[in-house]
């Protein structure tokens, strides 16, 4: 709810705060960056010193974040409580899929149980925009982090009455090299991919996006060579779990861009209010909560390996059917095109997790559910930072060049409405550019599902993860 929430919020936020082109983005991705880095670190301290007291210590963090981001002066600032506030968000991800394991060692009951914990994501994300909506019609954009209070100050209250401690008494300290190296490689990547979108070339950007590489190669070695390793990398000799998390990579990163970019569509092209965009995005987050309820039964219908092809299909045709968005209309595509890959968005969301922690040996399901969690995270913020960055590299090359985002563009003194409709087409074609980008991404992944995947993929029907 939170990340749907500052989609449709950003406009406002750029109007007041105005930020640079690479800052509207970091506003977008710090925090999904943050939880990615951090994830499968704060699950193994999880494991070791226990996970409820992690969990109450990331909650107030994250709920201090919130209040910081809803007071925000500068976009720096904002950008820093982001970042605190995926400090907490990391805290609060590791344990979900190991609680669900925990309670629910047949595989039917866990897949049931997955797909409803999918779906509170996508509840979320259907919620989100109408609560949004309300509160931006009504109130500063900053009434939509202080929604979050009220949720971490009952969670504080309650969860020490009805969880308990638990631990998984893992071996081996948690490397702090290994998580150094794996967020400072991806910080330093993320940065020179939005400095070369927002700016252009330059040796800056080439040598940060160098040394960022450079790191990554570097974590992965060290990887190898540590008894206890951050990221198991032996995991990814099954061809099925590394599908699995390279669909939840993909799926975020096709579905964080278009969400993102739809949402300044629907907003600063078309000129709709915020709640009247929030309705539109109704359809098709109701579509993915029932998709994400009903895989179980897909998948015992037709099985894994088809469930996760159309899941790639239907993405992929989906997002092609925004090419049809125009700037002078464009509601009712764009409520089909949602409809559509909202179906593969819910499988994906639904069948990933199972498919990765049912691909893993028994002793290794906790790390396999900690890494497909983690896939997710970072391609959250792949998708704002690198499908973002394209549609803002686009906007830059074709529009009238008197700033570096179509809001910003809009709001320049003494623009002509020459100017203002060149503005909004080349917004408009750089959504084209990275959607075909994305849908042909997820058509791709179905044809390597196709060819990759044994025609008998464990799901559900596979051994269960370790019970801790």
């Amino acid at each position: 709810m939170d990340a749907s929430v500052l989609y449709l919020a950003m406009p406002r936020v750029i109007a007041d705060l105005e930020p640079g082109a690479d800052q509207a983005l970091w506003i977008l991705d710090s925090y999904s960056f943050v939880v990615g880095s951090l994830l499968i670190a704060f699950g193994n301290l999880g494991d070791r010193y226990g996970r409820l007291r992690l969990l109450m210590i990331g909650a107030a963090v994250f709920g201090a974040g919130s209040v910081g981001a809803a007071l925000s002066p500068t976009p720096e600032v904002l950008i820093g409580f982001r970042v605190l506030m995926g400090l907490g968000g990391a805290t609060l991800l590791p344990s979900s899929l190991a609680v669900i394991g925990e309670l629910f060692t047949d595989p039917r009951r866990r897949a049931q149980a997955i797909g409803v914990f999918a779906a509170t994501f996508a509840a979320g994300f259907a919620v989100g925009p109408v609560v949004g909506g309300i509160l931006l019609s009504r109130f500063d954009w900053g009434s939509v982090f202080l929604i979050n209070a009220p949720v971490v100050v009952a969670f504080l209250v309650l969860a020490p009455l009805v969880l308990r401690e638990v631990r998984a008494g893992r071996p081996g300290r948690v490397d702090a090299a290994s998580v150094v190296l794996s967020a400072g490689g991806l910080l330093l990547a993320v940065y020179a991919v939005k400095g070369i979108a927002a700016h252009g070339v330059s040796a800056v950007t080439v040598a940060t996006g160098v040394a960022g590489a450079a790191l990554l190669v570097w974590f992965v070695r060290r990887q190898r060579t540590l008894a206890h390793p951050l990221v198991d990398l032996g995991l990814f000799r099954d061809r099925v779990f590394a599908l699995a998390i390279l669909t939840s990579v993909s799926t975020l990163v096709v579905w964080a861009a278009s969400i993102y970019l739809t949402g300044v569509y629907l907003q600063s092209v078309l000129g709709l209010q915020v709640l009247t965009a929030a309705l539109f995005a109704l359809p098709g987050a109701a579509v993915l909560t029932l998709s994400s309820i009903g895989t179980p039964v897909l998948v015992r219908w037709i099985g894994a390996r088809p469930a996760l092809i159309l899941a790639h299909a239907s993405m992929g045709a989906g997002l092609l059917l925004l090419l049809a968005l125009a700037s002078d209309g464009g509601v009712v595509p764009y409520v089909a095109a949602t409809m559509v890959a909202g179906v593969g968005y819910g499988i994906s969301f639904s069948l990933v997790a199972d498919i990765a922690v049912s691909a893993a040996p028994r002793e290794r399901a906790g790390a396999a559910a900690a890494m497909a969690e983690t896939g997710n995270e970072i391609g959250h913020a792949l998708g704002i930072a690198l499908l973002g960055s394209l549609a803002a590299f686009v906007f830059r090359l074709l529009g009238p060049g008197a700033a570096g985002t179509l809001d910003e563009t809009l709001r320049t003194p003494g623009l002509t409405a020459a100017a203002a409709d060149q503005a909004r087409e080349a917004f408009v074609t750089g959504l084209h550019v990275t959607v075909a980008v994305g849908g042909l991404l997820a058509l791709g992944l179905a044809v390597l599902a196709v060819r990759l995947l044994p025609r008998s993929a464990p799901a559900t029907e596979a051994p269960e993860p370790v019970t801790r």
